[in-house]
Order: C-alpha cells, then structure tokens, then sequence
C-alpha cells in the first residue's frame, strides 16, 4: 500500500508543474500585463514600469518562472488586491467553511445516491427505477444556483425550517478549534453551536449535492445491471449462497469501482459549484471570496484558487486509487 502512495504521488509530479507553467503564461499574456492588471486601466507608463521592477518582471522569462515556482512552494501567492492580506492566509480562513459544505453535500450524495441506485437496478423497469430515473434527470438539469433560491426562499423565508444565510447566528459563542464549525463545537464541548452549525449546513448541501446525487443514482444504477449480468454473479447465486453474500461481496463490491472514479472527480468539481450556493447562502467560504476575486480582478487570489483546487483533485485522485485498492486488491500490483 505505501509503495502504491509513493507512485502515484511520483507520478502526480508533472501534473503540477505543467500547471504551473500554465498559470505563469497566463499571468504573463494578460491584457497590459500583470502591473496593468494590479494598478487598473488607467495607470501610466511610469507606474506600471515600477510595478515591473518591484515584480521582478523585466527580468528573463526562465528567472521569473523559478521565482513563481519558489514562490509556490514556500505557499507565497502574494497579496490580494482586495484585502491588503497575503492570499494564503486568506485561503487558510476561508477554506474550511468549503471543505465542510463540500464534504456535507458528497455525504449527502453518497448515503442516498449508492443504495437510491442500487434498488433502482434490483427493481429495474418497476415504480422505484422509473422515479429514481426521471429523478436523477430533473436533478442534473436543474441548476444548482436556482434550487439553492428555491430551497431557500420555500424552507427558510417561508416555513421558517432552517437559517437562510451564514454558518453560524450571531448570538452563539463558539470556540474556533480547527475552522470547521461542526468539529469545533463537538470538540469544545459545545454542542448547540455544533446543531447550529449542522442546521446552516443543510439547505446548502442539499442544493450543492442534487447534480452528485443524480450522477451517482445513475452511475451505480447502471453499473449494478452491468454487474448483475455478470457469469460470476450466476454462479454464485446456482450455488446457493445467500443473498447478503451475493449481493455484498460479489454485485455491489465490483460495482463500485466506476461509481469511486465518479465520485472523485464529482467531489472535486463540488467547489466549483459551490461559488453559486455560497453566494445564495452567504455561507463566507472561498467561492464567494472568489466571486467577488474575479469581479475585482484580483489575479493573485484567483491563482491560490487554481492552485488549490489542482491539488485537491491531486489528492482525491489519491484517494480514489487507494479506494480502488481496497475494493478491489488486485489493483495494487498495477
């Protein structure tokens, strides 16, 4: 298993340096460059030649890029010209209020969408598959941003069910432990600011995991039937094992594996969409503070964020290999 780790972390190595020299020519082929991005459109030759200077951008293309490079790896991405505060900092206050919806909305989409879909196959062509199926489709073609406004304007400003925005009400003392406002309150002891926490989480993980929801309904839907045609699956069920078994260890294991890759790669398009339900919400994580990055065209903070978000789809590529791994062991000596 570590020797599996290793590997793939060798591997993801070009990964990240292809990106980075992406994101160095984009910064480098911006309109007027990165000193006209920073002072504006109206600022003079003078001005944008000092900001060079101060850059270090009117020095060769090779030298620049080490300097971006080493930049990167001691996590400096400079300022943001919003805040006046270096971009990793805050990355590091913004992130975990993401990283929890994120995680909220996958659980969401995990618990429901696998045995959603795996009953939907073992009652193919019964009421059960054709409302999962139809469901699963109004989901994906729903944007997220527009049943995040509906849940909102029907469970909070109408029935008065949850909070409409923020992650926390204002009158709840909380210790802030890690960031993430569901742990600390467990952590610390206090649990009504951990509930609190949970109930300002639900309508915008449930709004952020409706397309997840419909791609795994589908995906381990698919995959069951294609499992369930299977000779293995025959035999086993000829030989009279019983049904757990045979459903457990030889159709929903073997299942699985396609339904973990669509997992991953959902997961990490997650903070993508959460841009939009963090806005509708209020929610204070990194998608609003990108927003309004790109907005004001603060390139720094829109770098940390391809930075960040590249090295999350590295990790849970990670993770997704070490699923395969444990689902199916023969995947260890690829």
């Amino acid at each position: 298993m570590l020797r599996l780790v290793v590997r793939r972390l060798l591997q993801l190595i070009p990964t990240l340096l292809g990106l980075s020299v992406l994101l160095f020519l984009w910064l480098n082929r911006l309109p007027g460059g990165p000193a006209s991005a920073i002072l504006g459109e109206r600022a003079t030759e003078a001005e944008v030649a000092r900001i060079n200077r101060a850059l270090g951008l009117d020095q060769p293309v090779y030298v620049q890029y080490w300097r971006f490079l080493k930049r990167i790896f001691e996590l400096d991405l400079g300022t943001s010209t919003q805040t006046g505060q270096p971009v990793w900092e805050e990355f590091t206050l913004r992130f975990p209020a993401t990283v929890e919806l994120s995680i909220a909305a996958m659980l969401i989409a995990i618990v429901v969408g696998i045995p959603l879909g795996y009953l939907a196959a073992k009652r193919r062509g019964g009421w059960l598959d054709v409302a999962s199926v139809s469901g699963s489709l109004i989901g994906i073609c729903i944007p997220v941003f527009f049943l995040a406004l509906l849940l909102k304007g029907v469970f909070s400003e109408t029935l008065h069910l949850f909070p409409s925005y923020g992650r926390l009400e204002s009158g709840i003392n909380a210790t802030e432990v890690t960031g993430f406002a569901v742990l600390d309150g467990l952590l610390t002891g206090e649990f009504d600011a951990s509930w609190d926490a949970i109930m300002h989480l639900v309508l915008p993980a449930v709004a952020l995991s409706s397309i997840p929801l419909a791609v795994i309904v589908r995906m381990t839907r698919a995959s069951v039937l294609e499992v369930l045609g299977e000779d293995y699956v025959r035999t086993a069920e000829s030989k009279g094992l019983d049904k757990r078994v045979v459903r457990g260890r030889h159709v929903l294991r073997n299942a699985l594996l396609p339904v973990t890759t669509t997992i991953g790669l959902l997961t990490g398009s997650l903070l993508s969409g959460a841009v939009l339900t963090e806005s509708v919400f209020s929610f204070g994580g990194i998608g609003s503070f990108i927003r309004s990055s790109i907005d004001a065209r603060d390139y720094p903070v829109l770098v940390g964020f391809i930075l960040f978000i590249a090295m999350v789809y590295v990790l849970i590529n990670l993770l997704v290999d070490l699923a395969y791994s444990l689902i199916d062991p023969r995947v260890r000596v690829n």
